[in-house]
């Protein structure tokens, strides 16, 4: 496995129980701070993270969910935060999952948002495609990428969302994330799962949240997760669909802040 990096962390809360958060693919911590501040006004210090290769984080050439759980690890570790309850949406779900199956001593309570332990066919590679088509240098505004964007993406919503990876650079824009490397990774990496032992298993409480609208998990896929956590307990945050954090934020939080209590958390 190749050496951890350093992540960078929005943090929001002082004292009480610990939470991290991971985003999905091409997402940042920066599109869970308004989730992080509810959940730390309930009294809890919470960590929302970029993983390597988004966000203000360092790049690095291995995109495998082993390397960015042992980064996650290692925040936890730097920054004293022990036993976390662990969230994570879609990739960002995975790399939680990961955490508690390889090193589950290190995860106090676990949520995974949107994703299941399975591979997945995914429009991210295109969107990566015609992201990375993209002279980002020669724009002024994210509004020119979006532009470029819409043969590719149609969807506006999903548009200005990858239009968040842009950044101001001299006269002109750059991309985040590490694109080259996300792309390299994507099938080899991002949309599977890890083959790990049947022995790895996580005993500790388990919330898996999916999107009403949503079919990243399935009634076929539960027991599939039940094998891997089986005190998993499953609910649908209605009115939403794969990124159900943005799209119904308050039944998302009800959910979450319930079983955070259950879990002693």
């Amino acid at each position: 496995m190749s050496e951890t990096v350093p992540l960078n962390a929005i943090i929001a809360g002082e004292a009480g129980p610990a939470v991290v958060i991971l985003h999905g693919l091409l997402g940042s911590a920066r599109n869970w701070r308004s989730i992080a501040r509810r959940l730390a006004g309930g009294g809890r210090r919470v960590h929302a993270l970029d993983l390597r290769n988004h966000g203000q984080s360092p790049w690095a050439d291995d995109t495998g969910y082993a390397a960015m759980a042992a980064d996650v690890e290692r925040h936890a570790a730097a920054a004293g935060l022990e036993a976390p309850a662990v969230l994570g949406h879609s990739m960002g779900g995975k790399v939680a999952m990961v955490l508690a199956l390889t090193r589950p001593a290190s995860v106090g309570a676990l949520v995974v948002a949107d994703v299941a332990p399975v591979r997945y066919q995914s429009a991210f590679g295109p969107w990566i495609a015609a992201m990375r088509a993209i002279d980002a240098g020669a724009l002024k505004r994210r509004a020119e990428a979006e532009a470029r964007l819409a043969p590719a993406v149609p969807d506006a919503i999903v548009r200005a969302f990858l239009a968040q990876n842009l950044e101001t650079d001299g006269d002109g824009l750059r991309w985040r994330p590490n694109l080259d490397a996300l792309a390299a990774g994507l099938e080899t990496d991002i949309l599977g799962f890890p083959d790990l032992p049947a022995s790895a298993r996580y005993e500790g409480p388990a919330l898996f949240l999916r999107g009403e609208r949503s079919d990243y998990v399935r009634p076929a896929h539960h027991d599939a997760i039940r094998a891997r956590f089986p005190a998993a307990e499953f609910a649908v945050v209605p009115d939403a669909g794969h990124w159900l954090h943005a799209e119904n934020p308050r039944a998302f939080l009800a959910a979450l802040d319930a079983f955070l209590r259950r879990a002693g958390r």
